[in-house]
């Protein structure tokens, strides 16, 4: 009889239609598969059956949270030889059901079923996010919980994961030289600059996260700023950090719906990194209550992911992963169906800058920093959870390097009917 590698590869060549692009390496110590190449690891059966009974993405994430899936040798290559073998290939195993009607899928498939026995449904990792198929209705409760349970895993973890800055979003780097902190001081400071702040000015900042615009709009640009967010740990650790910085006279920050804003009008707002979490269903009314937030030559600075557009646009579904782990509820739009909406909903879109480099940068440097203190990243959250953002960020940047998503900036303006927009007649001349 074949031992379980063997017959673990020779079956997923059967199912997909193509050798397969790295080792295996199967709970009974066997080894199959290209020499030389990274190691997909199986360490037991139940990662089988975390397979077939959720075929596609989702049963790939449950059975390398649960630790029963894992890889030796570099992460990056075996994503990148994975995604081209399973996803890139017809969809794959996302349209298993439907190639059950080939008798060779049906006989590997029941050969699957053998090797993984006893045939139990395994239970989900405890870090799924429960229902989160039905958080897309995007109400202000579904938000709730869905921020809570991407933020409130514990700020040790994020500052781990993050560093210093505590700036969740994409840097902006100089060269891949740079380092860490200086790319998103810099970042920082180009959506300062983007927004024209000056002394006494009012600045919103929408999705403020732990504080890190905040602060720098406030001390490096003597603004007035109020900071929302819906995580109780990010605004606690916050309103630390602003205590620290003694600008507490300058910056407020609350635990509020964005849609729950009624102090305008603002001279400026920011969103970064916020609008993934609107939802298609909100994403209008989101554009207009900031608008409406805005005094009359006000500006937005709206740094959002983005993905590529499809021909048939109803074909879009969620990355059930993501939904699933790590942004429940989260969307990505085109970059041209979000400058469409904030256009519907009365800006004026002044400039696209799309930085998407510069998020897989980012992503590289937070998993080497997750990597490089990986004991402890476990211990500050809980295995599964380290083990879902170190495969979501590594992911995430390969999805970035190669053009599958991308990273924007855009400035849009709340024009007065006078037509003066305010902005420098060279557009990029931010600090005219």
């Amino acid at each position: 009889m074949q031992d379980a590698a063997l017959r673990l590869k020779n079956l997923a060549e059967q199912l997909m239609g193509a050798p397969l692009p790295v080792r295996i390496r199967a709970w009974d110590g066997s080894e199959a598969g290209p020499p030389g190449a990274p190691v997909l690891v199986v360490r037991n059966r139940r990662a089988l059956r975390h397979l077939l009974w959720k075929p596609g993405e989702l049963g790939l994430a449950r059975a390398w949270v649960a630790g029963d899936l894992d890889v030796d040798g570099d992460l990056y290559t075996v994503l990148d030889r994975m995604a081209e073998f399973i996803w890139e290939r017809g969809e794959g195993a996302r349209n298993l059901r439907q190639s059950l009607r080939d008798p060779a899928v049906r006989s590997a498939v029941r050969s699957l079923f053998a090797l993984s026995a006893p045939f139990l449904p395994p239970a989900p990792p405890p870090e799924e996010m429960r229902g989160h198929g039905r958080l897309h209705l995007h109400t202000k409760g579904s938000d709730r919980k869905a921020i809570s349970h991407h933020y409130d895993v514990g700020n040790d973890f994020y500052e781990l994961v993050l560093g210093p800055s505590m700036v969740y979003s994409c840097a902006y780097w100089e060269s891949p030289r740079s380092t860490l902190e200086d790319a998103q001081r810099d970042k920082l400071e180009l959506v300062c600059a983007k927004l024209g702040l000056k002394p006494g000015m009012r600045l919103l900042d929408v999705g403020c996260g732990w504080g890190s615009m905040a602060i720098h709009a406030a001390r490096e640009h003597g603004v007035s700023v109020v900071g929302v967010t819906l995580s109780q740990e990010q605004a606690v650790y916050a309103r630390k950090r602003i205590a620290e910085e003694g600008l507490m006279d300058r910056v407020e920050i609350r635990v509020q719906d964005y849609r729950d804003v009624r102090d305008g009008p603002y001279d400026a707002i920011s969103s970064i990194g916020m609008a993934e979490h609107v939802g298609s269903v909100r994403y209008l009314e989101y554009a207009r209550n900031l608008h409406a937030l805005l005094e009359p030559g006000g500006r937005l600075l709206n740094h959002q992911i983005a993905r590529r557009p499809r021909a048939d646009e109803s074909a879009y579904s969620v990355d059930e992963f993501i939904d699933a782990y790590v942004f429940p509820g989260g969307e990505l739009a085109p970059i041209g169906t979000t400058v469409g909406l904030l256009e519907d909903a009365g800006f004026e879109v002044r400039d696209v800058e799309a930085i998407r480099e510069h998020y897989a940068l980012t992503l590289r440097a937070w998993v080497g920093n997750l990597e490089a203190r990986w004991a402890e990243g476990r211990r500050l959250t809980s295995p599964g959870r380290a083990r879902v953002w170190r495969l979501y960020m590594a992911a995430s940047a390969l999805a970035f390097e190669r053009n599958r998503i991308g990273v924007n900036q855009v400035l849009a303006v709340r024009t007065p009917p006078s037509g003066a927009s305010g902005t420098p007649l060279r557009t990029r001349d931010w600090r005219a």
